[in-house]
């Protein structure tokens, strides 16, 4: 039975988002999570592997037991300034939650860099010290199984919103179960974030 509050909370939603305030989508209450739909789970039925920006293989299993918050960066975007606040968020709560970079150049051609050049964009304008992984497409014919996992609702048991520009963010909870999506509007240190990390 279709809970009424739900209801009114979904159409003011789709309200606030048809007038362009900040998108946020959270898992439904109705949602059964299981270990079916947890990153980890994925991960370790050899479904994807990750390399760091240096090229060397990453295992995100390392982060269990913390929140992740997932963004899709670039270096020449209107929201590239938001590296400060993830860098922020990574130096002031990075006991609770892990920040994780995965360039795209998916929007506007805005990460046009190799690895190497995006390294050293990160590290030098704004002293990236959080992990950044090698270029990715997190959208498209080419789309990472990560991102695969994040946009795909019969994977991650909820959530079908893709990426719609760079520096979108996906928060995971500390057993992999992937609990909100953020626009790339919402600031990495805003209030809907740090509820959820504190």
């Amino acid at each position: 039975m279709i809970n009424a509050g739900a209801v009114i909370i979904m159409l003011l939603l789709n309200i606030f988002s048809i007038l362009g305030c900040k998108k946020i989508k959270s898992v439904p209450e109705t949602i059964n999570m299981d270990n079916n739909n947890s990153l980890y789970e994925y991960i370790s039925a050899g479904n994807f592997s990750v390399n760091t920006i240096d090229g060397t293989p990453a295992d995100l299993g390392i982060y269990k037991g913390k929140k992740i918050l997932i963004v899709n960066v670039a270096s020449k975007c209107g929201y590239t300034p938001q590296y400060t606040e993830l860098q922020n968020l990574h130096e002031s709560y990075g006991d609770k939650v892990v920040v994780l970079g995965f360039p795209s150049n998916d929007f506007g051609s805005q990460e046009p860099g190799t690895n190497e050049e995006i390294k050293n964009f990160c590290t030098t304008k704004y002293n990236v010290s959080f992990p950044m992984f090698e270029k990715i497409s997190v959208k498209g014919e080419n789309i990472h199984p990560l991102y695969r996992w994040l946009t795909d609702k019969s994977l991650n048991g909820w959530n079908d919103q893709k990426p719609e520009w760079n520096f979108c963010k996906y928060l995971i909870d500390e057993n992999g179960f992937l609990v909100k999506y953020f626009s790339s509007g919402v600031k990495p240190l805003s209030d809907e974030i740090l509820s959820l990390i504190n």
